[in-house]
């Protein structure tokens, strides 16, 4: 095998890679963005129940105590 057959054989794999880390990436984007929502909605369904209870600020938004 000659070297330049070896190189573009090297080239090809890692076009392959790079492009099945892209595709990777992309969903994990997705992914991320859905799951940054979802906690969204939960953190304003936690503090709309906290003020129904009665609480003067969600927890949410406070300090923790070590600051």
């Amino acid at each position: 095998m000659t070297d330049v057959t070896h190189i573009e054989e090297q080239i090809a794999h890692l076009t392959k890679t790079v492009e099945e880390l892209s595709d990777i990436v992309a969903r994990q984007e997705n992914e991320l963005a859905v799951a940054t929502r979802r906690l969204a909605m939960l953190m304003e369904r936690e503090a709309g129940r906290e003020m129904d209870a009665g609480g003067s600020v969600p927890l949410a938004d406070q300090r923790p105590p070590h600051w």
